[in-house]
């Protein structure tokens, strides 16, 4: 039978993980991905498989990319760039050689495959994100100004869809409603180009996330990439979760920000070629911990500085709600580059407390009374 490029990377896909330990054997499996230095089985962690995901699309099992060169592809590519391979056809060999299949006979022609529509793709992403319309005055907003957030910025980066579909599971309860408004991140790569969207559902009866099971989930492409606030050009902050940096941002307004939503996406985020410094918002759990030594290890070897910025409590947005903006700007002057505390120095009235802001601290009583 004749096997195709297709049907083969297809085969390499279903078999992510023996292709990486017989290829890539000087990398190691770190949760959803397998990390190694480079395609020829250099020893680091810069390029990525991901083990787990779609069956079609960027985020599909075997896609990799090459976070100091820029290089991706499918489990053939590796193949190639692994063997030093230059023609399709002797990639091909390797690659039936591995899994054990004969050489093909002549055919007249291929079977076509089959491929089904995945669900969460960047394409409903966009779509999702065109649906939705300006946070202002709606629970989004509300929300946000409930955790101390108030920074017109967001506008660019959230939305708030008023009755986003929520697709219950296992975890909740049968009579679950299946629809909630919600605020809708878009996730963008390097250039600028959505490549996903991270929903959070809100409830507006309390102001908060909705009684779900999983009230924050995130579809389309988000390996490497994140929900950006500002443009990063030498300086920028990362860390996990959208509050965590908006938090950064009330005390920092000028600093380029970019949520990558999970630990592992942040371990794996995609960093601008013209950045120099990075600072690095780390979540206080064994997962944040790990996350920030591997990202703050593949800035160094990309020639960045890596400055990891440590919260009071569990993360920066514990901070500021708990501890207040003014502890929160004392806890992280000692930890910026000097230079920084004076290039993105606060323009926020701390001594009111939080919410003093443009008078947003009422915003969510306004709206719970409304």
């Amino acid at each position: 039978m004749r096997t195709t490029a297709s049907d083969l990377a297809h085969r390499l896909a279903d078999h992510a993980e023996a292709v990486c330990r017989h290829y890539l054997s000087k990398g190691r499996r770190e949760g959803r991905y397998w990390l190694v230095g480079d395609a020829r089985n250099t020893p680091g962690r810069s390029l990525y498989v991901r083990l787990r995901g779609s069956d079609e699309g960027r985020g599909a099992v075997g896609k990799w990319t090459d976070a100091a060169t820029g290089e991706h592809g499918d489990l053939l590519d590796l193949i190639a760039l692994n063997q030093g391979l230059h023609r399709l056809r002797d990639t091909l060999d390797e690659a039936r050689r591995f899994l054990a299949l004969p050489r093909p006979e002549p055919a007249t022609a291929p079977r076509r495959r089959h491929v089904r529509a995945s669900t969460g793709s960047p394409q409903a992403a966009q779509r999702l994100f065109a649906m939705s319309t300006s946070i202002s005055g709606t629970i989004a907003e509300a929300y946000l100004c409930s955790r101390g957030i108030a920074d017109p910025r967001t506008s660019a980066a959230l939305r708030f869809h008023p009755h986003c579909f929520y697709r219950p599971g296992k975890d909740d309860t049968p009579d679950a409603r299946t629809a909630w408004p919600a605020m809708i991140a878009a996730v963008t790569d390097l250039a600028g180009r959505q490549t996903g969207a991270h929903r959070t559902w809100l409830d507006d009866a309390v102001c908060a996330k909705a009684p779900v099971a999983s009230p924050r989930r995130a579809m389309g492409h988000l390996l490497g990439q994140g929900v950006r606030f500002g443009v990063a050009h030498d300086v920028m902050a990362a860390g996990e979760g959208i509050e965590t940096l908006l938090s950064l941002g009330r005390i920092m307004p000028d600093l380029p920000l970019v949520a990558a939503l999970s630990s592992a996406h942040l371990a794996a985020l995609l960093l601008p070629p013209t950045l120099r410094r990075l600072y690095i918002a780390r979540d206080d759990d064994p997962a944040g911990h790990a996350a920030a030594a591997t990202l703050a290890e593949r800035a160094v070897n990309a020639g960045i500085e890596a400055v990891v910025l440590s919260p009071s409590l569990g993360d920066f947005n514990d901070d500021l709600r708990h501890l207040g903006a003014g502890r929160l700007v004392a806890g992280l002057r000692s930890q910026l580059v000097p230079e920084d505390v004076r290039r993105f120095r606060s323009r926020v009235h701390v001594s009111g407390g939080l919410g003093t802001q443009d008078g947003s601290g009422s915003l969510a009583e306004r709206h719970r009374s409304a």
